[in-house]
């Protein structure tokens, strides 16, 4: 099938969607059937809400649903199916993947990821969570810190080290763990901008069953790899129409001032965010273009980083838009997801756009990756990448 007969299969598929079943009826019938015609990630095979096409023609398909009005996925779930939908697919065994894809697509069922930890934050291979094996179960222990969502989450993709004696990178494990049973306390941890969709997770022997391990044991680091580059891609590899989101505010409040403030400083400093938004939408367009099929390469993390310094300079011009009406602001409440940024108003756009840097790896780890992975550059000096854990200092 070539692209043009794929796109028209494409949107006869999203044609019978639209007419069988009410976008604005119910959410979860709505995603289950769109799951069940294989327009929930295209590109994965048939029976697991894909069908097997190329990953960029799923903007085709989101595309056409959003000018719908269609309900999606992703506001209410970006962690499952930004990140964690595509680690299962890619490393679950069949049961996992009949299990787990299609509640999490649905919004069903909220996911989150727990990797970051209070010692362990840019380098995710310092953790010090154990899992120890007791039978056909993990015991786990430790802490997660900055976990998004995890106060409404029913599943959790989690790494852990299971061989404080192998070098960091390779005595990790990686599990999906129930995040309502005993031994799981999740804390939300307030944010300045008066939410608290952060939050730090602690277990206390939380038992997984082995059959929850995605990957071979020791593999950890491998599979967590998956995740991490499908979060670059799903936080800065977004291919939005020209002139559209954060940039679209700033155009608008500019055209709000009163002419005596549009001075010809300020209109400069507005196109040139203007070019740099258009440069990173053109660099994501060829990026999904050039990415083969499956994984996701270190590419991602040129999208991610450009969206965090961008986004930040953008929300931090649309204050000095507003002038003095920037200063007010109130508090606001996650019952959705706060990654849907749209409608929210610029004061919390501003304050919410200082974690772009940090989530999902801080700007000085992408510029690391892009230095030594995409650039060739000579990696940074690391006295312990073949040490075992159990013997690295201050671990």
């Amino acid at each position: 099938m070539n692209q043009n007969s794929e796109e028209k299969h494409l949107d006869a598929l999203v044609q019978q969607l639209l007419e069988q079943h009410d976008p604005n009826g119910s959410r979860t019938e709505f995603l289950g059937a769109q799951y069940d015609l294989g327009l929930a990630w295209v590109h994965f095979d048939e029976g697991y809400g894909g069908l097997g096409l190329a990953p960029k023609l799923q903007g085709r398909v989101n595309a056409k649903l959003v000018d719908a009005g269609a309900p999606m996925c992703w506001p209410r779930n970006p962690i499952g199916y930004g990140m964690c939908g595509p680690t299962v697919y890619t490393h679950g065994s069949e049961k996992q993947k009949a299990k787990y894809l299609r509640p999490l697509f649905t919004t069903e069922e909220i996911w989150c990821q727990l990797f970051s930890e209070p010692s362990a934050g840019s380098d995710v291979a310092g953790l010090t969570s154990r899992a120890v094996k007791d039978g056909d179960e993990w015991v786990v222990n430790g802490q997660k810190v900055w976990t998004t969502l995890a106060h409404v989450s029913r599943w959790g993709c989690l790494v852990t080290r299971t061989d404080p004696d192998a070098p960091k990178h390779k005595g990790l494990s990686y599990f999906v763990i129930d995040m309502d049973q005993a031994g799981v306390d999740v804390r939300p941890l307030r944010q300045m901008t008066g939410d608290a969709e952060f939050n730090e997770v602690y277990f206390t022997d939380a038992r997984i069953p082995d059959s929850e391990r995605l990957g071979e044991t020791g593999e950890g680091w491998r599979v967590a790899l998956t995740t991490l580059m499908n979060e670059r891609v799903a936080i800065g590899g977004g291919q939005a129409p020209r002139g559209s989101g954060p940039i679209a505010e700033s155009v608008r409040l500019w055209a709000e001032m009163d002419e005596d403030r549009q001075d010809a400083a300020t209109r400069d400093r507005l196109m040139i965010l203007w070019a740099k938004a258009e440069v990173a939408r053109l660099t994501n367009i060829r990026a999904s273009q050039n990415r083969a099929k499956g994984v996701p390469g270190p590419e991602g993390s040129t999208g991610k980083l450009a969206f965090a310094e961008n986004n930040k300079d953008i929300h931090e011009f649309n204050m000095e838009l507003l002038g003095a009406r920037g200063m007010l602001y109130d508090t606001y409440s996650i019952e959705r997801s706060a990654m849907a940024m749209g409608a929210a108003s610029p004061q919390q756009q501003f304050l919410r756009s200082r974690a772009n840097s940090i989530e999902g790896g801080t700007s000085e780890v992408m510029r690391n990756i892009l230095g030594e992975r995409v650039l060739g550059l000579p990696g940074d000096v690391r006295t312990d990448k073949e040490q075992p854990f159990s013997e690295v200092p201050n671990n």
